[in-house]
């Protein structure tokens, strides 16, 4: 089901600009809008419906979920076992049966074969661990141009922003004293203009008074 899109709101903060966040009663204005637009705010049933249900489970494997069991049931951690490390022979009581010897014996060359498994290992370790080593770090030299281009251009980018909102937040400011000093002035006009007429009125009812 395609994503609803999302109605088109015009940026108009300046983050690198706007100050006066500290200042007595911004906060409380804040949360004050905040408190209408939760009461105003009528979700419906379901308005998460457009999304595909969560599969929890996707990436849950056995022994995930076998832990899961435990920390659930509150039990304690199994500690790390080292039987598997161990060479014991048949107890006092079957040092004559053949089973227990042969099952002592298995349990020797399933060591042994172990071990020699490790040898292996280790020896490809030593014969190309130091290459592929090399080989990751060229992989990352070669990859560090590309991250450091891509962190230059972030740092370009948000000087880019904030060389442009610095310069639309001082010409802003300068409109606004631009207009206040218009809207004192108009103010002022509109209180001379008013005591003029207040005059001409007064001289006007003065001479039709005077006059026989």
């Amino acid at each position: 089901m395609a994503v609803p899109a999302l109605p088109d709101a015009p940026a108009d903060a300046l983050p690198y600009f706007d100050s006066g966040y500290d200042a007595p009663g911004v906060r409380q204005a804040a949360a004050a809008l905040v408190e209408e637009e939760t009461r105003r705010y009528r979700p419906t049933k379901n308005y998460l419906s457009y999304l595909t249900s969560v599969d929890y489970m996707a990436f849950q494997t056995e022994v995930m979920r076998v832990e899961f069991e435990r920390v659930a049931a509150r039990q304690p951690m199994d500690l790390l076992s080292m039987k598997r490390y161990e060479l014991p022979q048949p107890p006092p009581g079957q040092r004559l049966d053949v089973a227990a010897w042969l099952e002592s014996v298995s349990n020797a060359s399933a060591q042994l074969e172990h071990q020699a498994a490790r040898i292996d290992n280790l020896e490809l370790l030593a014969a190309h661990g130091p290459a592929a080593w090399r080989a990751g770090n060229a992989d990352w030299l070669a990859k560090c141009p590309l991250s450091v281009s891509l962190r230059k251009a972030i740092q370009d980018l948000n000087f880019e922003r904030k060389t442009e909102q610095l310069a639309t937040g001082a010409k802003l400011q300068q409109l606004e004293e631009t207009w206040v000093t218009l809207v004192s002035k108009n103010y002022e006009l509109e209180t001379v203009i008013a005591r003029l007429e207040t005059e001409l009125a007064a001289q006007r009812s003065e001479k039709q008074n005077s006059s026989p």
